[in-house]
């Protein structure tokens, strides 16, 4: 349970803070030396057992955001009569309405559209050509008129929520919609109204896969591959035509530039984020008539930007991830407005999630690696800091363990960072270990935030390493390359380069080393315990791939031609290397250790029969995985019931295969 306290006080424009408020743990800067990591765990008592249910709850509401005149605040809810995306008076908290999502339909996200009207993106599963396939579309709900419906198709396409623009009136929208896998994808502009207009603004054009508006909503980019070149459609203005202004070989500098942030109404120029010579990708403006860049805006020596926020064809900030997410602010104002929160909420890491266009509102994220956090309600104008909600309302963050970074050296002689976790309360020595290895693999990395399952293992009595494998992302381009064809090999070797290090270092005891993952930490999981039995004691998999040529197969559909060429070399790295010899169904016969195998049965980012098709295989296996089934369940947890299926199974197979005392 939360313990409130009060807020710091702190001026803030003149007027102090004045709030009752959850006070978290603080975020703590990176150690210096191992030492530092370890040293504090073994004094401390041993905190109770946090119930499973308490990291498997959430607050009702998630997904808050502020309308753009502040005065309402949306939320996707989870209750018990289902699903709903609610409407609160932003004011008083009361609620206004609520609106029901199908148990068919998956509310994927929403946005404001406009001070009345939202926008959802529903997805469902279906068939396209007789295999799995997700469809996605876009409905709209008016609240002037009180008019719920879909917009666009009435049945669901491949790729129907891709929004490109949204007026700030709450007019229109501009969305680019791919029927199929082999469609090239057009651009609609959608009234938001009852029986709104359609309009096509843009027509497909051969190798355009990504269609970019600039600011004012006018269609302006085209880019996509198209027979080993990457093409590039251009116009200055509205009245002007699409001409193909480039066919950029890959590899070529030039191919660098178009990864868009934001192309600026009435100029030729923008921003994209892009790699520099050193293979870091920074923020930078763009001349799209001469191809050149104009200004670099920001780069970081260390780090690849992940985003930038730009507001009115004006860059406001930049974000990086060293083991932290960071900020480099661009808007003085914002700047000083995040400073004086940061003293008021002195010890959080703190983000503004969502704010009015005006910031007369602002929705306030605080909390950290060791704090599952708090959102608050801030007023600048009154000084008011108001807590909101608990995001795990009935997880005691002061009996939560502290991650802090850790590197070292895997066996190609490559550095490897990640997060190590220690129990509180056990002296720092011969402790049974989880490695547990990210998602994804591509485009992902693990950092200094708050982990359900790291804390859930840490409480109950295990070191828990988190590394982020050769391919992660935010290390730059050469780290990121070191993953082409890494899965099932270079990858895994730097977990077991993992397991390696923390047993030198005294912290792990050899024979008690398990994995555990989820996605691709899965098949990481699965694959670990299969390719070196020698080493792990346990694994255990949520979701992961078992067949790497069927997962390609169902990947497609995700893909442009293209893009799912390009996606299976990277997988694969060399065309004639066999997927099969890296796939844990191929060798499922030969299990030898314990693993809990865990599935939900409506997982459309790996399918359900991935898991079906590992069990076949281990019918001969001297062990039989340990099963677990959710009905009704995706990729990730909608429900807590099913998160906690997890976590009590999870536990109990650890206890019995891998026990911490």
């Amino acid at each position: 349970m939360g313990l409130l306290r009060y807020v710091t006080m702190a001026v803030l424009f003149g007027t102090a803070i004045q709030s009752q408020s959850l006070l978290a743990q603080g975020g703590g800067a990176a150690p210096a030396s191992l030492s530092d990591v370890t040293s504090s765990t073994a004094s401390e008592e041993k905190p109770p057992i946090i119930p499973t249910s308490a990291f498997a709850s959430r607050s009702f509401f998630q997904a808050a955001k502020l309308s753009p005149d502040g005065a309402q605040m949306a939320a996707m809810a989870n209750l018990k009569d289902g699903k709903f995306l609610v409407v609160l008076d932003a004011a008083s908290r009361q609620l206004k309405a609520k609106y029901p999502v199908s148990k068919e339909t998956e509310l994927e996200w929403y946005r404001w559209a406009g001070n009345s009207k939202l926008v959802l993106s529903l997805s469902s599963q279906g068939k396209f050509q007789g295999e799995d396939a997700l469809f996605t579309r876009l409905a709209l709900i008016d609240q002037n008129t009180n008019w719920i419906g879909i917009l666009g198709p009435k049945t669901g396409v491949i790729d129907g929520d891709n929004v490109i623009h949204v007026a700030k009136d709450g007019s229109y929208l501009l969305v680019s919609t791919q029927k199929t896998i082999y469609d090239y994808p057009s651009v609609f502009r959608y009234e938001l109204e009852q029986d709104g207009k359609v309009t096509v603004v843009q027509s497909p054009k051969d190798g355009v896969w990504d269609w970019s508006a600039d600011n004012a909503g006018v269609v302006r980019l085209g880019t996509g591959w198209y027979r080993n070149r990457m093409r590039v459609f251009y116009r200055p203005d509205a009245s002007s035509k699409l001409e193909l202004v480039g066919k950029i070989k890959e590899g070529d500098e030039e191919g660098r530039f178009w990864n868009v942030a934001q192309i600026v109404s009435g100029s030729d120029k923008g921003y994209v984020l892009r790699e520099n010579d050193a293979g870091r990708v920074g923020l930078h403006l763009f001349d799209y008539s001469t191809r050149e860049v104009v200004e670099t805006i920001y780069e970081n020596p260390d780090w690849d930007l992940d985003s930038a926020t730009i507001r009115d064809g004006k860059p406001i900030a930049a974000f990086y991830t060293d083991d932290r997410e960071r900020v480099v602010w661009f808007d003085e104002a914002r700047e000083k407005q995040y400073a004086a929160l940061s003293r008021a909420l002195k010890g959080y890491d703190l983000w503004v999630t969502s704010r009015a266009r005006d910031n007369s509102r602002m929705i306030v994220w605080a909390g950290g690696e060791a704090d599952p956090g708090v959102l608050y309600m801030f007023e600048p104008a009154a000084g008011r800091l108001d807590q909101l909600l608990e995001l795990r309302p009935t997880v005691n963050f002061q009996h939560l363990a502290r991650p802090k970074p850790i590197s070292y050296s895997a066996r190609d002689g490559t550095l490897i960072h990640g997060y190590l976790t220690l129990p509180r309360g056990r002296e720092a020595a011969n402790l049974p270990l989880i490695i547990l290895p990210h998602g994804g693999p591509y485009g992902v990395r693990d950092s200094l935030r708050y982990n359900d399952e790291v804390q859930l293992l840490a409480n109950r009595g295990y070191a828990v390493l988190q590394p982020n494998f050769r391919g992660s992302d935010g290390y730059g381009e050469e780290f990121t390359k070191l993953g082409t064809g890494a899965i099932g090999r270079g990858m895994q070797d730097d977990l077991d380069d993992a397991m390696d290090w923390a047993v030198t270092e005294g912290i792990a005891d050899p024979s008690r080393v398990c994995l555990v993952g989820g996605s691709y930490g899965g098949y990481a999981a699965l694959w670990g315990i299969i390719r070196n039995p020698e080493r792990y004691r346990c694994a255990a998999s949520w979701a992961g791939v078992t067949d790497w040529d069927m997962m390609l197969k169902y990947d497609r559909q995700f893909f442009s031609r293209k893009g799912g060429k390009k996606w299976r070399a990277r997988v694969e790295g060399d065309e004639e290397f066999d997927l099969d010899s890296v796939s844990p169904y191929r060798l499922a016969e030969t299990l030898k250790r314990p693993v809990l195998l865990a599935h939900g049965t409506e997982d459309s980012n790996v399918p359900f029969r991935q898991f079906r098709k590992f069990k076949k295989a281990t019918n001969k296996a001297a062990i039989q995985p340990t099963e677990l089934v959710i009905e009704d369940e995706g990729h990730s947890f909608s429900k807590p019931e099913n998160e906690q299926k997890w976590y009590d199974a999870l536990v109990t197979f650890l206890s019995e295969h891998n026990p911490p005392d």
